[in-house]
């Protein structure tokens, strides 16, 4: 598991990605699948994008749906390791 405080951003030219209507859809360039996220999974992609902490995405998934800190962190961790899973993050 990251760290709060370490960086976590997209691997540069592992995906190219769009929001519309509150949702991501995102292409894998390495493997050109296309990924729909949901709301949540949103918030913590367009976080991401500009650079940010496990902490802050869990901050972020708190403020904008009323989450408890465990049950952010949680849904936080598995973003994170799917995202991991499939390499396309540095940090």
């Amino acid at each position: 598991m990251t760290e709060g405080g370490d960086q976590i951003r997209f691997r540069p030219g592992a995906v190219s990605w769009r929001e519309a209507d509150g949702e991501v859809i995102v292409l894998d360039l390495r493997t050109s699948d296309y990924l729909g996220v949901n709301r949540a999974g949103s918030v913590l992609w367009t976080a991401i994008a500009g650079g940010t902490t496990e902490a802050a995405l869990v901050d972020a998934l708190q403020e904008a749906f009323g989450l408890d800190r465990a049950r952010a962190e949680s849904d936080v961790a598995a973003f994170l390791a799917d995202a991991r899973s499939r390499d396309v993050l540095e940090g």
